[in-house]
């Protein structure tokens, strides 16, 4: 397999990038702000070119020469920087600005210069510390650590405070097993932003997929790998949320930034030669084509290697497996089990995108963890008076009807990044968007939400009582239910976003976690609630059981068909499986016994 990217080896210093239709490419070498033009050599449908000495730490990007031709899928503009795809480190962080997307308009001193690399010594990844079953914390590290307290100021923000022992010890009394770090790789502003104000707080628009975010993580590749290692030290492991699904260069009318100004046919185009949209952000990548599987899996393997991580989550997964329709024996899932080093990490789908046939939960392979919607959806309708007792005791078994008996792969959730908070969740029955300057029509509009007689904020001790139990009553059946569970992070607190169930573009108050206002009564709760589940195992279901009404009677049919039925308790009868809990909505609670 070819090499592509940046690399010292013997002596030299080595560049290498795919752009089949070019008709010329040069490397950019900056000197400060002076730029120096090198041919490289055509190698078939790649470029390359060798430089003596090491210039590990020498800046660089490429200009490309050829037709241009959107229509033709052809975006050749020599005025335009382009990103390597396979950067590892950026000098600073994208900002988006409209000569991105305007033929002819020089970008050289807009677009962030990649990093050569030094010579990494080589390292032998250990075995991932998660295992199925365990708890998984979503984490944006940016509003995660910026509050903190105890974090130096210079520190938060960054990848590097997660290391920080304020948060090792949080981290250790929830019980968390992993730690799924949503987006830290470099990303781009979508266009509507900048203009009101704002920008984006998620990450979910990368432009070079393992180039580092400067912003979340200054000290590069060695401050991730310093991370890990020291969460990995206390038994946790680290989870990278990446995004393989479209880039930051956007729709036709987005920028030429890198892929596009070198190989476009990275991007799915339909019959007439649209762009595929099956992620709503206007591009989708195409992994009918072998090199984007051969960028990705670049990505998995460098992250792995060089930092040791645990494994990944991936954003609207269908698309790794689109060609153009969603197959579950795509060639990206052999690749990844036939290879050295992904083959033991752990895998997570999102298994939904929008395009057609695009929802997918349950048909990843054998061995991939899902995010499981139905769960989240199921729990939250019960809870809400409205969802049946039949389908939240199949959710807290461990959704066989969706993964089988046979491995328990169901990542159970009740909050993500993506939606209310949990606290939220009972205290708002509509989404309160306006910050995000879409006159609220952003965001999800059903959210089986509800809000215990009172929108929004409270002072009425019937309300917060109400709203107390709830929240305890969701936690306490995530934590009794079979499978792996994900808490995002300030959940366990009663962190709020004041309604806000989008809050991608809120770098600001609404998306920090306001760790001097947590409620540390109900984060003792949440940490009880995790040790009882480590005392048992939850990763599979004890089909050696006993289904219980009130009075300690077995479940019967009519039972479970009761209009209204709102009680029932499992009681495990296997010793090696000790899982049993009690679920009680008349009196709005749940145990793990």
């Amino acid at each position: 397999m070819a090499r592509y990217g940046a690399w010292v080896d013997a002596g030299a210093t080595h560049f290498a990038v795919r752009a089949p239709l070019a008709d010329a490419v040069c490397l950019c070498l900056f000197d400060g702000q002076a730029e120096r033009r090198i041919a490289m050599v055509r190698d078939g449908d790649d470029w390359r070119v060798s430089l003596p000495g090491n210039r590990a730490g020498a800046r660089y990007g490429y200009r490309a020469e050829g037709a241009w031709d959107p229509q033709n899928g052809r975006w050749f503009d020599p005025a335009k920087l382009l990103v390597d795809p396979y950067a590892v480190e950026l000098d600073r962080r994208f900002v988006q600005d409209p000569a991105l997307a305007l033929y002819g308009a020089e970008t050289g001193a807009i677009v962030p210069r990649a990093i050569v690399p030094g010579e990494t010594p080589p390292t032998a990844p250990q075995p991932p510390c998660f295992k199925a079953g365990g708890v998984i914390y979503e984490v944006n590290v940016r509003g995660f650590t910026l509050l903190h307290p105890d974090v130096p100021e210079a520190q938060r923000g960054t990848v590097a405070a997660l290391a920080h022992p304020a948060i090792i010890a949080h981290l250790k009394i929830l019980g968390v097993g992993a730690v799924e770090l949503m987006p830290i790789v470099a990303w781009l502003d979508e266009r509507h932003l900048p203009p009101l104000g704002l920008r984006n707080f998620w990450g979910y628009n990368p432009v070079a997929m393992m180039a580092l975010d400067p912003g979340l993580c200054p000290g590069g590749v060695a401050e991730l790998r310093e991370t890990v290692a020291a969460l990995r030290a206390e038994g946790i492991g680290v989870i990278l949320d990446l995004v393989f699904n479209h880039t930051g260069e956007s729709d036709v009318l987005g920028g030429v930034v890198s892929l596009r100004g070198l190989d476009n046919a990275a991007y799915a185009h339909g019959a007439d030669g649209a762009l595929v949209n099956d992620t709503g952000c206007g591009n989708t990548l195409d992994f009918a084509y072998a090199p984007v599987r051969e960028l990705t899996l670049a990505a998995l393997r460098h992250f792995v290697a060089t930092c040791g991580v645990d494994g990944f989550r991936f954003d609207l997964a269908p698309v790794l497996a689109r060609g153009p329709g969603f197959d579950a024996d795509a060639p990206i899932f052999a690749a990844i089990a036939a290879d050295p080093l992904l083959a033991d990490r752990v895998m997570i789908a999102e298994p939904w995108d929008i395009g057609p046939g695009g929802y997918q939960l349950g048909r990843f392979p054998a061995g991939w963890l899902e995010w499981n919607d139905v769960f989240r959806d199921d729990v939250r309708r019960f809870w809400k008076g409205e969802g049946a007792l039949g389908a939240l005791a199949t959710r807290m078994a461990g959704s066989a009807d969706v993964f089988g008996e046979q491995q328990c792969r169901s990542v159970n959730f009740l909050a993500a990044h993506d939606g209310f908070t949990l606290a939220d969740l009972v205290a708002y029955e509509q989404r309160h968007n306006h910050a995000n300057g879409e006159d609220n029509r952003d965001g999800h509009g059903e959210n089986h939400s509800w809000n215990c007689g009172v929108e929004g904020p409270s002072t009425s001790p019937e309300v917060m009582a109400r709203r107390g139990a709830d929240v305890r009553a969701l936690l306490a059946t995530l934590f009794a239910s079979t499978g792996t569970i994900m808490l995002t992070a300030g959940d366990e607190f009663g962190r709020s976003q004041q309604g806000n169930n989008n809050a991608y573009c809120q770098d600001s108050a609404i998306g920090w976690v306001d760790w001097a206002a947590r409620d540390e009564a109900l984060e003792d709760y949440v940490a009880a609630l995790s040790a009882r589940r480590r005392a048992g195992d939850f990763a599979q279901f004890p089909r050696d059981g006993r289904w219980l009404r009130r009075d300690g009677a077995a479940m019967a049919a009519a039972d479970w068909e009761a209009a209204g039925a709102g009680y029932v308790a499992y009681v495990s009868d296997d010793p090696h499986r000790v899982q049993s809990w009690r679920i009680d909505r008349e009196n709005r609670r749940a145990e793990i016994l």
